[in-house]
């Protein structure tokens, strides 16, 4: 209806805005616009905190994709049994299977040669790690999944038990040059990699 093309033009006209502002200047602007109307100001002002009520459902109306429907890609993980470094110098909690494999979609693995549990490089503008595959549907084509907290086989770790379990590191992967718009911080998410089956 005419209403929902006025709200999704809204919706790109501030997504378009967005792109030239500060973070602090986005973060305000989306205070401003919300359920609550409050401004950046007032949210430092009140230090500790704000009680703004109960939930109030939001969705689909706020949703600005033509067909109403969140598209999401997660593509970061952890194990429960290793969440995060803390556990990996745990002995019981570390043995069993390989956990820091590449999760990789079957038609991604088959355009590229991969098998299950082959042997893959994964490259990024400023990095490459060797690790093993796990084929599976649970990511979605174009979007690999490596999980992070692992890699302590580096010079300084005094964890032995976590440096045997070696793995990968993903932050060997992460690229410098690419932030978070909202809030500056590094986007540790969604870095593009190329990814290669390694002959052994």
């Amino acid at each position: 209806g005419r209403g929902s093309l006025k709200t999704r033009l809204q919706g790109r006209l501030v997504l378009g805005i967005m792109g030239w502002m500060k973070p602090s200047g986005i973060l305000n602007t989306m205070l401003k616009r919300g359920p609550y109307k409050l401004t950046l100001k007032q949210l430092k002002a009140a230090s500790s905190g704000m009680d703004l009520g109960p939930l109030r459902p939001c969705m689909p109306e706020r949703l600005f994709t033509r067909d109403r429907k969140l598209h999401l890609v997660l593509i970061g993980r952890r194990h429960v049994r290793s969440n995060n470094i803390w556990l990996h110098n745990s002995r019981r909690l570390i043995k069993g299977p390989r956990r820091d494999r590449l999760m990789i979609h079957p038609e991604d693995a088959e355009r590229f040669g991969i098998a299950e549990g082959g042997t893959v490089e994964i490259s990024s503008r400023v990095g490459k790690l060797v690790t093993e595959a796990e084929i599976t549907e649970e990511v979605m084509p174009g979007v690999v999944s490596l999980p992070h907290g692992w890699g302590h086989n580096v010079d300084g770790v005094r964890l032995e038990t976590a440096r045997e379990a070696g793995g990968v590191n993903t932050n060997v992967l992460t690229d410098d040059a690419r932030l978070d718009g909202l809030t500056g911080n590094a986007a540790l998410n969604g870095v593009p990699v190329s990814v290669a089956a390694v002959s052994r």
